[in-house]
Parts: structure tokens; C-alpha cells; sequence
């Protein structure tokens, strides 16, 4: 349901009713619908780390090679849970106050340069001299962003389409951002 609809558009008998359950049974789990739907981010949250670390993104050094790692990461991850990968999404602009801020302190930490720069082990001198890293990291995170919420609004993901368009992208920013050898 969440995956489908907004936080506030996901009546929780209608969520108890996909997952085959009463609703009071899923309140003797849950305390409300905040609390589920907080569970469920963190355990996409957790399974796309999990996933990361299976394709071994946090054993290259190459920054670029990260991001092929991860992007085949997380297509077999839309192979494997196609309704995760729109939860995330929709999760991720989600605008209720309820549960927006918590969405950020769990998702949020995921986007920022800062939290990213030493896990994705940037090198400045891998890269075109006087570059400024925060504003490449940012172009190219802003890009993906902007490409998912288009293909989020189309409704269906096709992955095999996705790794081939985010493939163009990365060998695009290859050629732009790395230092050219003489």
C-alpha cells in the first residue's frame, strides 16, 4: 500500500488486507500506522545497505567503480523487491509532518556528501584539478534523483532500462570529471 500511495492515502484496514492479517493483529505489532511505516523505511533502509555491502561497495576504492557496484546493486534489488524500490521513493518525498522528519533522519543520511565522501573514499587527485567534490557529488546526485522521479511518475520501472540509462550517465560523468592522463 505504501508503495502505491502516500503515508496519509494508505488506510491502515487496507494495508492489514494486503498483508492477509486483522487489523488488530497489526496493532498488536504496531502501536499505529506511524510506527509501521517508520519499521518499513528502516528495513528498506537496511536492505539496500545490506545489498550495497553484498556488491561489495564498500571494498573498491575507485569512486566510479563504487558507482557501477551500486547501481547493480540496486537493480537486483528492483528485480528482487519492486515494491521497496517505489516505498523508498515515494518515502523519500513524502511530505506528511507526521512522519517527514523521521523519513529524513533515517533516508537523509543516505544523500549527504558529508556522510558518502569517506565511504566512497573520493580522491581529489583522481579528479579534474580544482574541481569542487561537494558540487560534483551534489550534480550527480541531484541528476539521479531527477531521473528516478521521472521514472517514478511513469509508473513502472523497467531495471534491465534503468542500469542501461544510469550506465550513460556514469561513463558521461567519467568523462567529465576525471583528471585526463598526459
Amino acid at each position: 500500500m505504501f508503495s502505491q500511495n502516500s503515508y496519509k492515502k494508505s488506510p491502515v484496514s487496507e494495508i492489514a488486507a494486503e498483508a492477509g492479517i486483522s487489523k488488530s493483529l497489526l496493532f498488536h505489532y504496531f502501536r499505529n500506522k506511524r510506527e509501521l511505516y517508520l519499521y518499513l523505511i528502516q528495513k528498506a533502509a537496511d536492505t539496500t545497505y545490506k545489498y550495497l555491502y553484498e556488491f561489495g561497495c564498500g571494498e573498491e576504492d575507485d569512486f566510479f567503480e563504487i558507482m557501477y557496484r551500486g547501481l547493480k546493486a540496486k537493480v537486483a534489488l528492483m528485480k528482487k523487491y519492486p515494491d521497496l524500490t517505489f516505498f523508498t521513493l515515494k518515502a523519500y518525498y513524502e511530505t506528511d509532518p507526521e512522519v517527514c522528519g523521521d523519513i529524513q533522519k533515517i533516508i537523509g543520511r543516505i544523500a549527504s556528501f558529508n556522510a558518502n565522501a569517506k565511504f566512497l573514499k573520493i580522491d581529489p587527485e583522481t579528479f579534474v584539478e580544482g574541481i569542487d567534490l561537494k558540487m560534483m557529488y551534489t550534480d550527480m546526485y541531484l541528476a539521479s534523483e531527477g531521473y528516478l522521479w521521472e521514472k517514478s511518475h511513469q509508473g513502472k520501472f523497467d531495471a534491465d532500462e534503468v542500469e542501461k540509462d544510469f550506465e550513460k550517465m556514469i561513463d558521461f560523468w567519467k568523462k567529465i570529471y576525471l583528471r585526463k592522463e598526459k
